[in-house]
């Protein structure tokens, strides 16, 4: 395939906007620690909702949807979608927490929450174990989809493609900070959202597709349609349906849809100008991620089962690619062959647009835990802002260089995507009821990621040579849930709670709802009870829940052509956004005057 000059000049601008505002915002991020992780903390909703959007519209994300529905359909988009509940959680009862607890990153987190050197040392171990390998093996997979991306479109070996990916992204995320990438990500996201559009709307009417009533009849394709999995059929309805809504999506920890927040949606939270703007950014972040972007990539994918209905098709249109990437999650930019110049310009910037998102975020969110909460904290307490900041840069250079290493060692987007829900799985509900049962203590998290992650090392590496009957993966969650969750909660009640007065601060600066802090408050003569609404916020959850939803359906039947189908869920969308609107405006939040201001270990 040959890019035509438009397509270069397209793609050249690209590049040459994303250093432009690193340049502009360099001076202004340099400034200090605080102003290069969180952009001084005065940042608007819709920027930093658009942030979030642009951050998980990575470049191994349509790879990743198009595997799973070339392989099981439209359906098994749910192993995904159930993360809705989680997203909607933090919305409407995490993110004014996290905005109210004023740390720097949230790791800082467990020296608030806990007390003594072990929590110390947690936060040091999260920043090495999250900030460098979990981010690294993220990051990775992010540059395996531009490895794909670049075989398949350019021609080019692997590590050209990641040496021409990672150079202008690692520049403008050193120079700007979070706010050159912030800004960014505005443009990176226009650019990416019109590329999938239009990719979509031009393979439509490829000849060998024939419209979008060829592509919904044709015979590869009919059986992939239902957006619900087949009731009956328990082998599929399980895994793809059941697993994550009664349990995936509030058990396990995955980066951009943790349970009770956290990560690099964390960071933007605690980036906005208040409240109010925290829930608002993560509100437009999980509409724009579950109701806005899924279809073009669906669409896109189902095309390909048309002109490329098997791995063996792939093999022989791609000859140069090697064959352990021969996966189904190559059908994407396979398709994306077909686009006409111009457009073609367009999509591979867009997809260029995609990865550098996702990495640029990955490496200042990365580099903030280990400057932070690793740096200051144990190496150098009286660090200067220029020497937080110079750290941020070389940290941010070796974890791009370690995330293309590792890359190359991976194959499919999905399979990472699973070694990743492992590794997490039984850790979620800590996160979530920390904030709100004074019970949860240090050894609670100790034990949850230990054991989650021995139990992921045991399934993954050692099982499949003991002879032991198959288990399917949704199996193996479920035991991995239920073991790491069994011994957190048994370690928690045969250890003792956390330091009285590490709790009664805790609850006097972040102010979650009551319930779950009765014996603290008994014990703590002259502490205000916060009642919360707690019962109001998980109302709204699963209220936005059908919105999202019904959104999110409704665009799906009609193309489909189902219109009562499409009419019930547009009622569904629209008496849910009536009622998120209304109760939007009860909800309370602490002004930024009355706020009480945390301090933390690291000044």
């Amino acid at each position: 395939m040959q890019l035509q000059t438009i397509d270069w000049v397209i793609i050249v601008a690209f590049f040459v906007l994303s250093l432009t505002i690193g340049l502009l915002t360099m001076r202004k991020a340099g400034g200090s620690a605080r102003e290069f992780f969180l952009s001084g903390r005065n940042m608007p909703w819709w920027l930093l909702g658009v942030s979030m959007v642009a951050t998980t519209f990575a470049a191994d994300t349509p790879n990743f949807v198009t595997e799973i529905v070339r392989k099981n359909g439209v359906s098994a988009n749910w192993e995904w979608w159930a993360f809705l509940l989680t997203g909607m959680l933090t919305v409407f009862v995490y993110s004014r927490l996290w905005r109210r607890s004023g740390v720097l990153t949230d790791l800082e987190f467990y020296e608030m929450r806990y007390g003594g050197k072990n929590a110390a040392l947690l936060r040091g171990f999260r920043a090495l174990y999250l900030g460098a390998f979990f981010n690294v093996m993220i990051m990775a997979t992010v540059a395996l989809a531009a490895i794909k991306i670049g075989s398949v479109m350019l021609g080019l070996q692997p590590w050209q493609t990641l040496v021409i990916a990672s150079v202008v992204t690692v520049i403008y995320s050193l120079l700007g900070g979070l706010r050159g990438v912030l800004i960014t990500d505005l443009f990176q996201f226009i650019i990416a959202m019109a590329g999938a559009v239009g990719a979509a709307w031009v393979v439509v009417d490829l000849p060998e597709v024939g419209g979008l009533e060829n592509l919904l009849a044709h015979e590869n394709v009919k059986g992939k349609l239902n957006i619900f999995p087949d009731f009956s059929n328990t082998s599929a309805l399980i895994p793809l349906f059941i697993i994550p809504l009664a349990v995936q999506w509030w058990s396990v920890w995955y980066p951009g849809a943790e349970p009770g927040g956290g990560g690099y949606i964390a960071q933007r939270m605690l980036s906005a100008k208040n409240e109010k703007h925290a829930m608002g950014a993560t509100l437009l972040f999980t509409i724009a991620h579950y109701a806005l972007r899924p279809w073009p990539w669906i669409i896109v994918a189902l095309a390909s089962l048309i002109l490329f209905p098997d791995l063996a098709s792939l093999a022989k249109a791609f000859p140069h690619v090697p064959v352990d990437q021969i996966k189904h999650d190559l059908a994407y930019p396979a398709m994306m062959t077909y686009l006409p110049a111009g457009l073609m310009g367009i999509v591979v910037a867009s997809l260029i647009a995609a990865f550098m998102s996702t990495i640029s975020t990955h490496l200042n969110w990365g580099s903030s835990y280990l400057v932070n909460d690793f740096f200051k904290r144990f190496i150098k307490p009286q660090a200067t802002d220029k020497e937080q900041v110079v750290a941020g840069r070389i940290f941010t250079v070796v974890l791009m260089a370690l995330a293309a290493v590792f890359a190359l060692f991976l194959e499919s987007a999905h399979e990472a995507f699973k070694i990743l829900l492992q590794i997490g799985a039984g850790t979620g509900l800590i996160f979530i009821l920390r904030w709100f049962w004074w019970r949860i203590n240090i050894w609670s998290e100790i034990t949850g990621m230990v054991v989650s992650f021995l139990v992921a090392i045991f399934f993954r590496f050692i099982y499949p040579h003991t002879g032991g009957p198959d288990l399917e993966s949704w199996m193996v969650l479920i035991i991995g849930i239920g073991i790491t969750t069994v011994a957190w909660v048994a370690v928690t009640f045969m250890t003792p709670p956390e330091d009285i007065n590490v709790l009664r601060n805790f609850y006097q600066l972040v102010q979650p709802a009551s319930s779950g802090w009765k014996p603290v408050l008994k014990r703590s003569e002259g502490l205000k009870k916060e009642p919360g609404q707690l019962p109001l916020e998980i109302a709204a959850m699963f209220i936005g829940c059908f919105f999202v939803y019904g959104t999110l359906f409704t665009t799906g039947y009609w193309m489909y052509g189902e219109t009562v189908n499409a009419l019930i869920a547009g009622g569904v969308a629209l008496a849910s956004g009536v009622l998120l609107v209304l109760i939007w405006s009860k909800l309370k939040t602490v002004s930024k005057k009355h706020a009480p201001v945390h301090r933390s270990k690291t000044g």
